[in-house]
């Protein structure tokens, strides 16, 4: 936190005058830029906040506290020689009409392959039954993908082969129209350094589309558009970043928004480089009143570290929430009620 109030410092200094007018004229120097530095970093939003006091009822339980459905994994890869012989980071689920629906992507681990978009549906969100035309497509790498349903289409936000975020269309969620790599620019409209951005997740609110995407992991960005073609940072610093958690210090990617009794949510995982979270990846959410500055939730992970479960995302039931987490299988953990 201190870090980030110093970086922002010059655009604090000069809130500081009306501040400190009313001050005591005798005040040492030092005491004075003291008080100014102090005051740069209070007044200075920062990419995340420190947790919030326990029984903070900006996180309700209904969406923080689930337990395990005791007959988890309810989805797994498809077995040895298969398209999907495993199943790889973020696939989504929506709850849509009278059942659920849902995207993953499949692999074999061979040198050189083009990871596929794969399709499942389920009365109940627990038993699935894939897609006879499986996979759905395959022309170009499809991974780490989240869909968005407006006005009678699917609009999936995926990564594809290194890690370039990417936007695919379809009228009906199994035939897709790839539409190419997505384009986002700095806050002065000059293109973000070339590398990888990924995990790409989108908002609409208002006619703007917000788009949430995380660069090798190390904190999350923000931009936004209104008609898909070119999306433009808010800010060319994260509004979110790694730590303080010791799962979570290194490594940070969003996996959704959603709005909750008018606020904001934002379910993300974390990891670490070294330590007992070394090489796991766990599943937790932050709350925002603006989408741009995140406090996180001081109960996080929302599940115990013990195993990956990451890729996590909510899916209201109709009733409540369910927490579904999609790396390397697919369990289903119901409101602790």
């Amino acid at each position: 936190m201190l870090l980030c109030g110093i970086r922002a410092f010059p655009s604090a200094f000069s809130l500081v005058p009306q501040i400190h007018a009313g001050h005591n004229v005798h005040m040492t120097r030092r005491f004075s830029l003291l008080a100014i530095f102090l005051s740069g970093i209070m007044l200075v939003p920062r990419p995340w906040s420190a947790a919030e006091p326990s029984g903070d009822d900006r996180f309700p339980p209904e969406l923080t506290k689930f337990i395990p459905y005791n007959k988890n994994p309810i989805f797994t890869a498809g077995g040895k020689g298969k398209w999907d012989e495993r199943i790889r980071e973020r696939g989504w689920i929506m709850r849509d009409g009278d059942g659920y629906k849902m995207w993953y992507t499949g692999y074999t681990g061979k040198p050189g392959e083009i990871l596929k978009l794969g399709y499942a549906t389920s009365p109940d969100g627990i038993a699935w039954t894939r897609h006879p035309g499986n996979p759905i497509y395959d022309k170009h790498w499809v991974e780490d993908m989240m869909v968005v349903k407006h006005d009678g289409k699917y609009y999936m936000f995926a990564e594809g082969k290194d890690d370039r975020a990417q936007l695919l269309i379809s009228d009906d969620g199994i035939k897709w129209t790839r539409q190419g790599q997505l384009d986002i620019r700095k806050k002065d409209g000059k293109p973000i350094p070339d590398g990888p951005y990924g995990t790409p997740t989108a908002w609409l609110e208002n006619g703007t589309w917000h788009l949430f995407y995380e660069r090798s992991d190390l904190g999350i960005w923000l931009a936004t558009s209104k008609y898909l073609k070119t999306f433009t940072n808010i800010q060319d610093e994260p509004v979110m970043s790694p730590g303080p958690g010791e799962f979570e210090k290194d490594l940070i990617a969003l996996n959704q928004i959603i709005k909750h009794k008018g606020r904001y949510y934002a379910y993300y995982h974390g990891s670490a480089r070294s330590g007992p979270a070394k090489g796991l990846w766990s599943t937790c959410v932050a709350v925002s009143d603006d989408l741009k500055r995140w406090r996180k939730y001081p109960g996080n992970p929302l599940q115990p570290m013990k195993e990956n479960k990451s890729s996590g995302i909510v899916v209201h039931d109709g009733k409540g929430f369910r927490l579904y987490t999609m790396h390397p299988v697919v369990n289903l953990h119901l409101p602790a009620r």
